[in-house]
């Protein structure tokens, strides 16, 4: 990846939709360039051109990143939490918890219904962590791309 690359990569954070003709007089270049740049992008696998819904403007009015303390694999605990639609992820991580799952629900008694009746009942499940958001209205994820 070259300083255009990433040039490329930033704007398509920013506008994901950016037409071409806008695209390349950003980047330096021309829309057919840049559309030839974004390809090759695309077919190394760089980079992974995907729809990311709002889960507020879908209905959830209740969103919370749950830590949860595993005993045994943590990959089974998370292979149940990702059959709940609640669930938008779940997360493997070598840190203080051994799973996170960030979870969307419609109300707040909902998201304790999600932890106290669904959660942790799950074998293995020995603690969890509520940590709720308050005020998100997008998810916006952005990665340094230098």
């Amino acid at each position: 990846m070259d300083d255009i690359d990433r040039a490329i990569l930033r704007e398509l954070q920013t506008d994901g939709r950016i037409p071409y003709s806008d695209l390349g007089p950003k980047v330096g270049l021309s829309a057919s360039a840049a559309r030839q740049r974004l390809q090759r992008l695309i077919d190394e696998k760089v980079v992974q051109v995907v729809g990311v819904t709002d889960p507020m403007a879908m209905g959830g009015q209740t969103m919370a990143l749950l830590g949860l303390h595993v005993d045994g694999d943590p990959r089974a605990v998370a292979d149940e939490l990702s059959r709940h639609d609640e669930v938008v992820y779940a997360v493997l991580t070598s840190g203080t918890f051994d799973l996170f799952a960030e979870v969307v629900c419609r109300r707040p008694h909902d998201l304790l219904d999600l932890v106290n009746d669904v959660v942790r009942p799950i074998e293995g499940v020995t603690a969890v962590e509520s940590i709720p958001y308050f005020g998100i209205h997008t998810h916006r994820f952005l990665w340094d791309v230098d």
